[in-house]
């Protein structure tokens, strides 16, 4: 991966932050697995970056990176007065009219990256959902944690019953275009894909304050695979 990709995404920067739309299928911290890694590019970029918060491997959009340790320190501790608003889009099976609608249920990690919803061991961890568009069997909700839990959006959905589209993990299901197409014929000899290889979930909105204590904003647009299954939604709705 090139050093101008990462120029490509950034959405915001000033003295002592750089907001990017992190794409898809890129770990944002060093990963064994992974040569590549947001918090590499970042220092390529700036060799004093330090990523203030994460993004899961398969979620894309909006990521804060700190230019200095005044910032790190700055954003971080906003992070952890629930300062930060932070505005993620998912795609859920079936049809749901969520207002305000608060899931209130700790979370204890299992290790392995997995958690569980535990009432006696598990964390605190609040998710408020609102329905933002209903298609003819999926809905596009919005979701906005208030703390900031390992999986806690795709977790909490799925307690609701309302699993993230492909999220198998937690109960989402593959989502493919010849259920939403009447009349829909695979060509012969191959086999479908899902409208969407990874779990339907972007990080759509940041908001925090600078060290000026001006208030920094970010709109993340979605990504080609995450606006495609958008399009398909609405266009067999």
């Amino acid at each position: 991966m090139k050093q101008g990709e990462f120029r490509n995404w950034i959405l915001f920067e000033n003295n002592d932050f750089i907001v990017i739309n992190k794409p898809p299928y890129i770990s944002t911290l060093s990963d064994r697995n992974d040569k590549v890694n947001i918090i590499s590019l970042a220092k390529e970029y700036w060799p004093d970056a330090q990523v203030c918060h994460r993004l899961d491997k398969e979620t894309s959009g909006a990521l804060a990176i700190a230019k200095n340790p005044e910032a790190y320190r700055h954003l971080s501790m906003q992070f952890e007065n629930r300062e930060v608003v932070k505005v993620y889009h998912a795609v859920v099976a079936g049809l749901h009219q969520f207002e305000e609608e608060l899931v209130d249920r700790p979370i204890l990690p299992l290790g392995h990256g997995v958690v569980k919803l535990d009432k006696a061991k598990g964390k605190p961890a609040e998710t408020i959902f609102n329905t933002l568009t209903t298609f003819r069997k999926h809905t596009l909700v919005e979701c906005l944690p208030v703390t900031g839990r390992m999986h806690q959006i795709r977790i909490h959905l799925t307690s609701l019953g309302t699993p993230i589209i492909c999220d198998e993990q937690y109960g989402g299901e593959p989502l493919y275009i010849s259920s939403l197409k009447k009349k829909f014929n695979l060509k012969k000899d191959t086999e479908e894909l899902p409208l969407i290889k990874r779990v339907a979930l972007h990080a759509y909105e940041l908001h925090f304050y600078g060290l000026g204590n001006e208030k920094i904003s970010t709109i993340a647009p979605y990504p080609k695979d995450f606006d495609v299954l958008i399009k398909q939604l609405e266009k067999n709705a």
